[in-house]
């Protein structure tokens, strides 16, 4: 008698979980940041994608198919998704993060992967400018853009970069009339620790709006013309 009544619990158990339907999606971004991308649009999403999550038993929901469809996206750059007991469906996202905004006939932005992104409707990041950069052209910037994001002297002064025709580039400063000539990017370190050692020293002297140019490509030596 008490083993029919242990099979009779675990068969109403078993019926019950199988008839529940998806009630609702949690999501959560990582870092709370969901600024180029709402909760409204991965909804949208996952409808238009027939991902019908308040009708479909949990046993026939494909959470692979889910991620896909969400990684897709042009703002995530990565999705966890997952079902709880209660017949809830979750998704952790990580959107992609810019590091750079490229002027071109149709602006975008450089994630920290060094691909292509679009600009969002919803949030402006206030990454530095790069001009003279074709698509193709990106992962060769990509160290340089990387290595002043994760300098704060830099990513304080450093407002825009430029790719001239001979393949070197061009840094504007931030409330700084003088431009950077830095060359190719081989040698950044060295480059930017000269420059740093340069700004300090002139900044002591109050001389920083004494010149128009400060060149990088010499060494250890940092050439400067007056104005």
């Amino acid at each position: 008698m008490l083993i029919g009544v242990v099979f009779f619990l675990f068969a109403f158990a078993e019926k019950r979980n199988h008839g529940r339907v998806l009630s609702e999606v949690n999501l959560h971004f990582t870092n709370s940041e969901n600024l180029y991308l709402t909760e409204e649009a991965v909804n949208k999403l996952l409808i238009q994608n027939k991902v019908k999550v308040r009708s479909i038993e949990k046993e026939t929901l494909d959470l692979n198919r889910v991620e896909t469809l969400l990684e897709a996206h042009d703002m995530i750059e990565n999705a966890e998704v997952f079902m709880t007991v209660d017949g809830k469906l979750g998704a952790k996202i990580t959107q992609r993060k810019p590091i750079a905004r490229v002027m071109a006939g149709l602006p975008y932005y450089m994630d920290r992967q060094g691909l292509k992104m679009p600009l969002s409707e919803h949030y402006s990041a206030r990454v530095p400018l790069v001009t003279g950069v074709s698509e193709d052209q990106l992962q060769e910037i990509h160290p340089l853009v990387t290595y002043i994001r994760n300098d704060e002297f830099l990513t304080k002064h450093v407002t825009e970069l430029n790719r001239l025709k001979n393949g070197k580039y061009r840094l504007r400063l931030r409330q700084l009339d003088f431009e950077v000539l830095l060359g190719t990017v081989e040698d950044i370190d060295t480059k930017f620790r000269n420059f740093k050692a340069f700004y300090l020293k002139a900044m002591k002297d109050e001389k920083l709006n004494a010149y128009k140019k400060v060149d990088l490509q010499f060494g250890d030596q940092v050439v400067c013309t007056k104005k």
